[in-house]
């Protein structure tokens, strides 16, 4: 027991002594930390501010904020550091040497970090595009360092490494998202009447792109019937819902224009 207190005592003496001798530093460091937050944060924002004013993407622009901000923050550790008694010089070196090792354990995440990068640098895409990769697709919400988050019509957050997207196949739509509709029409309707109906009716669906023409044109001819294909482009937030009306408005212009939408039939004849 008088080991025991014997040890604590002098763990005290200790911290007092520090406290006495670095009392004033540890004063300053605290400040110079707390300047160093808050002239990261402002300069920051100013930074991506110019950028964004420049014409720069936000994602470029994210970018530069951020490593503004860490490196006033990293500034303000090297600074405090020594008046606390850390040598900075050692404190490095052991950085290097432990970085290096974890380097190799972690090949991983540095692979979705070089990733970040060239995403970031070549802008194959930036926030606000729909993009197609590995079977998602989703409008790009945040590019990081190590991933990429979509959102999509419901809601959902999709989180995707970076190094699951460079060098993969990526479908760029930018803020749009081609909807692909079909519909047949008996070989007695006249298509090219069916056509303009169809062209009439989705026009005066909102929602879809004023800047990409609706397609519609024969796209084969069936059993039973002509087969039109409807290509039109609609914001990525509401892909779902202006596939539905824009299915209601197609049947009902065709039905109130008498042209039929015939079912699967075939013909049986009785020979002699």
């Amino acid at each position: 027991m008088e080991q025991e207190l014997a040890q604590v005592t002098e763990l005290y003496n200790l911290i007092a002594a520090y406290l006495v001798t670095y009392s004033f530093q540890i004063f300053g460091a605290i400040v110079i930390m707390i300047i160093g937050n808050f002239l990261a944060r402002r300069m920051g924002n100013v930074v991506q501010g110019m950028a964004e004013k420049k014409g720069l993407d936000i994602t470029l622009s994210r970018f530069f904020g951020s490593c503004t901000r860490i490196s006033i923050i990293s500034a303000a550790v090297i600074i405090v550091l020594p008046k606390l008694g850390v040598q900075v010089t050692p404190f490095v070196a052991a950085i290097g040497a432990v970085g290096l090792g974890a380097g190799l354990a972690v090949q991983g995440l540095l692979s979705n970090y070089s990733a970040g990068l060239s995403i970031i640098f070549t802008r194959i895409f930036v926030v606000g595009d729909t993009i197609r990769v590995q079977g998602v697709f989703g409008v790009v919400k945040e590019v990081h360092l190590g991933f990429t988050t979509l959102t999509n019509e419901d809601g959902e957050l999709i989180t995707i490494p970076n190094k699951h997207i460079v060098g993969e196949i990526i479908h760029n739509s930018q803020s749009d998202t081609v909807l692909e509709l079909a519909i047949g029409i008996a070989y007695g309707s006249d298509p090219e009447a069916a056509i303009a109906v169809i062209k009439s009716s989705l026009s005066e669906l909102d929602g879809l792109s004023s800047e990409r023409e609706v397609q519609v044109g024969i796209d084969g001819f069936g059993d039973s019937s002509i087969d039109l294909s409807i290509r039109a482009w609609a914001k990525t937030e509401q892909y779902f819902d202006m596939r539905y009306q824009a299915n209601m408005l197609i049947h009902k212009a065709l039905k109130d224009s008498a042209i039929e939408i015939p079912f699967p039939q075939r013909e049986v004849r009785m020979l002699q």
